[in-house]
């Protein structure tokens, strides 16, 4: 345990500032590795309103993973089709995302599945108690200070925390972001404020995403939503503030009897989030009386802007989520990719906290999430301008890490996997493989070879090679991608005393802490 506590010090061995999905998702993964991990959080209770509402198919591999899928599952829906309007007139219906198509990647999930972000952060801390986690509610961070021992992380009130290692996931105006002196470097992706919120319609129908175009050719492009699926249109040239309308959109939340409604406001300084409001900008923009609108709860305006950390490590604290990157909402990629900074950290913590690997692997976080970011901002933003579709590349399936240091080849395979690659979710012997490999730990793919002696703690899967994969091994990280390939087992050993796979790796945990 870290050095340098006083007595009125909360110790433990990670504090994560901020309990939205990227802390919660990662104080699950450390919790089921049986690491002691505190989440604070400065609000009195966890963050209401719709926010983020859509996860794309590997976070839905994550979730499975993390074991809350069912209760994903079960909160939410599929995204219904849009419906374009004019003048009070259907003009046809606008997919918003393009199916999937074969060559794709091997998954269960194939499409975007949405649930409300307040749904979603309660499903995961429930899962986090379950596991014996916790969140500290009130606890309002405004400096870190770290040493070669730890970091302390002190509050508005009450006492410090005293850990070995601390993770910013308190947002794109963190705290510990600017505490630490990291800079943003960015660009504002679309001047015009753009308002969020959850409100309650009388009279429109909960099967269509209602799309209402700024005038003109009714065309519809995508409508945005914060951090969910969609993106802003075409201000247009219509009645409204400064002599333009910007575009409305009105999505039903699956598993809830609201909308979220997301509206554009060109030249203005601000839109008006109030219950008149709302229903000021619904009359003058679509063919439903103002009354219509009978409840506005949840709401929120931003100007979209997409921003990267210079980096994403300083000393013993990590940024994760949009502590260290930005993005339009357009896309549905901020939540996603968040999430996936706190399974890719998840494992790499654990392995050293238990002393299975050396603190160097720390470093092949930011290696291998800040590029993984930056392309994805490329793409939110590109979707945003209408430069680019929802297709293959939004469902993050393919997206992997080859060029890290920890991909390492030893020899050719056949097949098409290669080390770096997200593990394809392929019937192996008549189940899914995502199934066997579920859980925090190492594997190895013995496909159509024999599989030699592994580190305590390795499990080994043997089974006939299988497309995509070709015959030889294959040594599976913790978070479902390969690190280690080869034709023999030469090279197998040093490698795995490298990343911690082996004894001990994420099994020092509480009594009866689940580790699934």
């Amino acid at each position: 345990m870290a050095t340098g506590a006083t007595p009125t010090d909360v110790v433990t061995d990670v504090v994560i500032v901020g309990a939205g999905p990227t802390g919660l998702a990662l104080g699950i993964d450390l919790a089921r590795r049986g690491v002691d991990a505190l989440v604070v959080e400065r609000g009195a209770e966890l963050a209401p309103g719709s926010r983020g509402k859509g996860f794309q198919p590997r976070t839905m591999e994550v979730f499975e993973d993390l074991g809350v899928l069912d209760a994903v599952l079960a909160a939410g829906g599929t995204y219904p089709v849009g419906m374009v309007w004019r003048d009070g007139r259907q003009l046809g219906e606008h997919r918003m995302f393009d199916p999937a198509e074969d060559g794709e990647p091997h998954s269960r999930f194939t499409v975007p599945w949405m649930v409300p972000q307040w749904r979603t952060t309660r499903i995961l801390h429930a899962r986090l108690t379950e596991l014996g986690g916790r969140v500290a509610f009130g606890r309002e961070a405004v400096t870190v200070d770290q040493d070669a021992d730890g970091v302390t992380v002190r509050f508005a009130s009450g006492a410090p925390v005293r850990a070995r290692y601390a993770v910013a996931a308190d947002g794109g105006r963190s705290v510990l972001r600017r505490a630490l002196g990291i800079g943003m470097t960015g660009e504002t992706v679309d001047p015009d404020p753009i308002l969020v919120a959850d409100v309650r319609v009388e009279g429109l129908s909960r099967e269509f995403w209602h799309l209402f175009p700024p005038g003109g050719a009714g065309e519809a492009r995508d409508p945005g939503g914060s951090g969910g699926p969609g993106g802003p249109g075409d201000p247009g040239e219509s009645e409204g503030s400064g002599g333009r309308r910007g575009f409305l959109a009105i999505c039903p939340l699956a598993g809830t009897e609201d909308f979220q409604l997301v509206a554009q406001f060109p030249g203005a300084d601000g839109p008006d989030p109030s219950l008149e409001g709302v229903r000021k900008v619904v009359g003058e923009r679509t063919h439903l009386a103002p009354e219509s609108v009978t409840a506005v709860g949840w709401s929120s305006d931003f100007r979209p802007r997409a921003a990267l950390a210079d980096r994403f490590r300083a000393g013993r604290v990590f940024l994760a989520g949009d502590a260290a990157h930005v993005h339009s909402p357009a896309g549905g990629q901020g939540l996603n990719t968040s999430v996936q900074d706190a399974y890719n950290l998840g494992w790499k913590l654990a392995a050293v906290l238990t002393g299975a690997a050396p603190e160097a692997l720390l470093d092949t976080y930011e290696e291998e999430r800040r590029p993984i970011a930056a392309h994805i901002l490329a793409l939110s933003t590109a979707i945003h301008r209408d430069q680019a579709r929802r297709g293959a590349a939004t469902r993050q399936l393919g997206l992997g890490y080859r060029e890290s240091s920890l991909a390492v080849t030893d020899g050719e395979t056949a097949g098409e996997v290669r080390a770096g690659d997200r593990v394809p979710d392929v019937q192996v012997d008549g189940a899914r493989l995502h199934a066997s490999l579920a859980g925090p730990r190492w594997t190895l793919l013995a496909m159509g070879t024999h599989a030699p002696r592994t580190p305590e703690g390795v499990r080994v899967l043997s089974c006939p090679p299988v497309e995509p994969f070709g015959t030889g091994l294959y040594l599976v990280r913790p978070d479902g991608y390969v690190g280690w390939t080869g034709a023999d087992p030469e090279g197998l050993a040093a490698y795995a005393a490298r990343v911690g796979a082996g004894a001990g790796a994420g099994k020092r945990g509480r009594p009866g802490t689940a580790t699934r």
